[in-house]
C-alpha cells in the first residue's frame, strides 16, 4: 500500500522472495520459504466498476499459468482460491485504498502467494501434483501478467463468463460458514456479475452471499 501513497504507476509489481508473515482473509497467516512459491503484489490505478473483477482475474491468470506452463489441472474456488481437487494451491487478498475527495477509489493492490515448490501440511503445490515443468517464480509471474492485461481487456460479460467457466464451486454441494455460526447448505448455482455467490437450500431457498459474509466455504461433505 505504501508503494501506491507514494504514486507508484498503474501495473506497478512487487515480488517477494520468502514470507514470513504474510496475510491472508481473516487475517490468516501465509508463510513461504525462500525461493520456493511466488509471493507477489500488483498494483491497479485503473479500477472496474467491480473491484472483484481485479481479484479475479489475477486468480484466472494464475490458473491458465499453472495448466499451460507447468501442466496442473486448476481450477477456480468462489471467491479466488485457485485449487488443484480439493486442496488449496493459492489464496488471493486485495486491499483498496481509501476513498479520495472526489469519491473514488485511487488505487487497489491485490496480492497473491502460489504454492510452486512447496506447500505448507494440508495444502498444494505444483511441484506436488506433478508439475510437467519445474518453474521459478519469475518464470511464474512472466506468464500471469499477460493473462492479466488480456482478462481485463474483456467487457465486463467475457470477463464474467471466463472466471465462471473456471470455477469449481459451481454445480456443486457447498456448506457457507457464517460469522454468526449458522450454517448455509445447498448446490452452488452461479455467482452473479456483483460477485455474490448464489445456494440454492434443500428448501428451494435461494441465498446470496457476498465474499464478506462468509468465514468459510466447505464441501458439504466435509
Amino acid at each position: 500500500m505504501a508503494a501506491g501513497v507514494l504514486g507508484a504507476p498503474d501495473r506497478s509489481v512487487l515480488r517477494a522472495d520468502f514470507q514470513s508473515a504474510g496475510r491472508g482473509r481473516l487475517d490468516r497467516t501465509w508463510e513461504a520459504p525462500r525461493g520456493a512459491n511466488l509471493l507477489v503484489s500488483l498494483l491497479f490505478r485503473t479500477i472496474p466498476t467491480h473491484l472483484h473483477v481485479l481479484t479475479q482475474a489475477v486468480a484466472l491468470s494464475g490458473v491458465i499459468a499453472a495448466r499451460e506452463l507447468c501442466g496442473v489441472q486448476a481450477q477456480l474456488k468462489w471467491p479466488n482460491d485457485i485449487l488443484v481437487g480439493q486442496d488449496k494451491l493459492s489464496g488471493i487478498l486485495a486491499q483498496a485504498a481509501p476513498v479520495d475527495e472526489f469519491g473514488r477509489v485511487p488505487f487497489v493492490v491485490v496480492g497473491i502467494g502460489c504454492n510452486l515448490s512447496w506447500a505448507p501440511p494440508g495444502a498444494a503445490s505444483l511441484a506436488s501434483c506433478g508439475w510437467t515443468r519445474a518453474v521459478t517464480p519469475d518464470e511464474f509471474l512472466a506468464a500471469m501478467l499477460p493473462e492479466i492485461d488480456r482478462l481485463l481487456m474483456l467487457d465486463d460479460d467475457a470477463m464474467h463468463e471466463e472466471y465462471l467457466a473456471n470455477l469449481a464451486t459451481v454445480g456443486t454441494q457447498v456448506r457457507a460458514e457464517m460469522p454468526n455460526g449458522e450454517h448455509i447448505i445447498g448446490r452452488a448455482l452461479t455467482v452473479e456479475p456483483d460477485g455474490r455467490l448464489v445456494i440454492l437450500d434443500d428448501c428451494a431457498i435461494s441465498h446470496r452471499i457476498d465474499t464478506a459474509d462468509v468465514v468459510h466455504l466447505r464441501p458439504a461433505s466435509d
